[in-house]
């Protein structure tokens, strides 16, 4: 353990075989002692490697392919992603902080935060097509994502909640808000800001989960980034503001 910690205060990521080495005693005994590296850096209490939350979350997304949030195994995720179950719980506490992360690194709330931030009061016309663009090119990159999304918002679970409360429900309550002062200026049709929301996003959350579909039965239909704007188009229509 002394050697180790020598090792880790020079920089750098120190193999089994370097600990070793510098300690003077063989790999089997050193395994003998710690049954893995991720181990015996747990008994130094060492942080977790820069990559390793990267890595938990990429394996969180694959098991949620096929489970949902409040079936998965911390354990299970810990051995998946090569990282011991304490440094796990370093990173992320629990589920809710897990599904919190996932939210922010791979939904498209954050980017459409982002933009509102900076939208002001330029018309809808100029940024809702930035909106819709920001949020397909996130979850485009990854299209099982809103799949996996969608399973756990609904599922109106104890672990999804207060998660989504941070990001989700944060990024919906800002866009309606920007839509009713756009509503109030006379650019938009006046109607329930929410619904309005709903509207823009539903059928681009469609076309993300029917595209590939549609691609493999041969079906002559837009796709990518030109139908996201193509019925962004569509709403901006909807919703002009009546005579």
């Amino acid at each position: 353990m002394r050697e180790a910690t020598r090792l880790l205060e020079t920089g750098g990521a120190p193999t089994i075989d370097t600990i070793a080495e510098a300690a003077r005693v063989s790999r089997t005994t050193l395994y003998r002692i710690f049954s893995s590296r991720a181990a015996l850096f747990d008994a130094l209490e060492v942080a977790p490697e820069p990559d390793t939350r990267q890595r938990v979350l990429e394996a969180a997304l694959a098991l949620l392919a096929t489970q949902t949030l409040a079936d998965l195994s911390m354990d299970e995720l810990a051995s998946d992603a090569g990282v011991s179950r304490a440094n796990l719980y370093r990173l992320f506490p629990g589920k809710s902080a897990l599904f919190r992360a996932i939210l922010i690194a791979y939904s498209p709330f954050e980017p459409v935060m982002a933009l509102l931030a900076r939208a002001g009061d330029r018309r809808p016309e100029d940024v809702i097509p930035e909106i819709v663009l920001a949020a397909y090119r996130t979850v485009a990159r990854r299209r099982g994502i809103v799949r996996t999304l969608l399973l756990e918002i609904t599922s109106m679970a104890a672990e999804t909640q207060p998660a989504f409360a941070e990001t989700g429900v944060r990024a919906i309550a800002t866009l309606a808000g920007y839509l009713a002062a756009q509503m109030s200026a006379g650019r938009l049709r006046r109607m329930s800001p929410i619904l309005a929301v709903q509207s823009l996003v539903g059928p681009v959350i469609l076309h993300l989960l029917a595209e590939p579909v549609f691609s493999r039965a041969g079906l002559d239909a837009p796709s990518g980034e030109a139908a996201a704007l193509q019925l962004t188009q569509i709403w901006l229509h909807g919703m002009r503001p009546e005579a």
